[in-house]
């Protein structure tokens, strides 16, 4: 008999804990807190309630603007209102194909009206590649310098 599967849904991919930011936060403020968490997109949250998206796209772009300081523009002035949002359990594969069809890098996941998860292009690409138990590196994944990957040590770490 055929075993059938289930289809992968965005919960099976996406980022449990959820740095988010508040809209009158600075840029600047924005900035750090990509920074020192590593991470591209902050959902902005209004009083518990999700108010919009920004992104370090965002940031750039404003910063661009001619007398934009980032010490005082606010999340505010730079985010995206109503961002896409899914349920975690919408299928993974009509989430990336809306994501590639509207050319956003991020859904945001809720559930009852709470966000409980960030789906990006990050957690869409991680679902094409099985995980690897041992930590070695996947055939074929090398550094520059010809080495593999070590576990714990980021592409960019590898690729220095």
């Amino acid at each position: 008999m055929a075993r059938i599967s289930r289809l992968p849904r965005v919960a099976d991919y996406m980022s449990r804990s959820v740095v988010t930011i508040a809209p009158s936060a600075t840029l600047q403020q924005a900035h750090g807190v990509m920074r020192s968490q590593r991470i591209r997109h902050l959902p902005v949250m209004d009083q518990g309630r999700l108010v919009g998206m920004v992104t370090v796209h965002d940031l750039h772009l404003m910063e661009t603007l001619s007398g934009v300081r980032e010490e005082e523009a606010t999340v505010e002035e730079a985010m995206t209102p109503q961002p896409f949002t899914v349920k975690s359990d919408a299928l993974l594969s009509d989430v990336v194909a809306i994501m590639i069809r509207r050319k956003i890098g991020s859904a945001v996941v809720m559930t009852d009206g709470m966000v409980v998860g960030l789906f990006t292009t990050i957690d869409a690409l991680r679902a094409l590649v099985p995980s690897r138990r041992n930590g070695s590196p996947q055939r074929g994944l090398r550094s520059r310098s010809g080495r593999a990957r070590r576990r714990g040590e980021g592409i960019h770490g590898a690729l220095r």
